[in-house]
């Protein structure tokens, strides 16, 4: 593992957290926010006067939200120089006596408690692990949460479907064919690796779904999130399939009202959008015919936070007489 690039990588993760537009983008994804709120404004009863420890802070938001509901201490711990703000923000709202801010990486940080009741944390990123945030609330959670403690939130899952999207993939990945007349096919090969994060409709779907990844946060280690996994998709009509797509949907199931919200296709729009892994082929298929295979996914040697996946499938069409397989690597990056 290349030292050097990694210590480079973490410094420029946690830079692009200094600049508000990221920010901005998170807090106006209502799906996001408004869950939050709501799952922490609902639970009252569990925070009142309870030490709250936000991983991953940012503005301060879902510090906020737990002072707010009763909270007898709150700490919010972010590496990001956007820390700075948070306080003043904090203070501009009567709760600079609730909210202490940290800044510092989780693992490092020295915490003003021994434990705490409660855990907070936006840490999802695309395709739900990408950037690897969930290790550092899985270090949260083993060096300070009380053995009772609660996680907020506590489950997600992570999906694929099958879609027909054959005019975007002209567009982003037959595009190389041509170039003003030459020949860029080799640039082709390296945009077939690289999942695209954009927006999916829901009319694209043309399988059913599969789960391929259960995290229950009271219990996943580190080691759960590198991953095999396999899947069974069943087409839902006859039609074409140029790609796999990707999302997840997390709950929070300690509330008194459990909450969820999902980043497929069908809900409503979040800013993690969904992740689309293009295949080489074009998969003619019948309403009723089967796609199996597996994914894996790893994080990147040179880089931690980007993630590594090798998807193999299987489909047998009923008119052909032998099964198609194939088997692709990406990087999300």
């Amino acid at each position: 593992m290349s030292q050097p690039n990694n210590e480079y990588s973490e410094k420029h993760y946690f830079a692009s957290y200094d600049h508000i537009g990221i920010h901005e983008e998170m807090l106006k994804d209502e799906v996001r926010t408004t869950t939050y709120r709501q799952a922490i404004y609902n639970s009252k009863h569990l925070f009142k006067g309870k030490v709250v420890l936000d991983v991953g802070c940012g503005t301060g938001i879902l510090s906020m939200f737990a002072a707010r509901s009763g909270a007898a201490l709150v700490i919010g711990v972010d590496m990001s120089s956007i820390i700075e703000t948070a306080k003043k923000l904090a203070e501009d709202n009567d709760l600079g006596d609730k909210i202490v801010f940290l800044r510092g990486k989780m693992e490092e940080v020295k915490l003003p408690v021994d434990k705490v009741d409660i855990i907070i944390s936006e840490w999802m990123g695309y395709f739900l692990l990408y950037e690897s945030m969930l290790d550092t609330v899985i270090c949260a959670r083993d060096m300070y949460l009380k053995p009772d403690g609660l996680i907020f939130p506590d489950h997600a899952t992570l999906k694929i479907a099958g879609i027909e999207d054959g005019a975007y993939k002209a567009e982003k990945i037959d595009f190389w064919d041509d170039v003003y007349g030459f020949d860029f096919s080799r640039i082709k090969q390296t945009a077939l690796r690289e999942p695209i994060v954009d927006i999916v409709e829901a009319g694209a779907i043309v399988t059913t779904a599969s789960s391929i990844l259960e995290i229950d946060l009271y219990t996943v280690t580190v080691k759960d999130l590198e991953f095999r996994s396999d899947f069974n998709l069943i087409a839902t009509r006859t039609d074409y399939l140029h790609a796999l797509v990707g999302w997840f949907d997390i709950k929070f199931t300690k509330c008194h009202k459990p909450l969820y919200f999902s980043t497929g296709p069908h809900a409503r729009y979040t800013h993690w959008k969904q992740t689309v892994f293009y295949l080489h082929d074009i998969l003619s298929i019948n309403a009723g015919e089967k796609i199996t295979g597996e994914i894996t996914c790893k994080p990147n040697d040179k880089n931690h936070r980007d993630l590594e996946f090798t998807v193999s499938y299987e489909f047998s069409p009923a008119d052909a007489g032998r099964a198609m397989r194939a088997t692709h690597e990406y990087l999300l990056c």
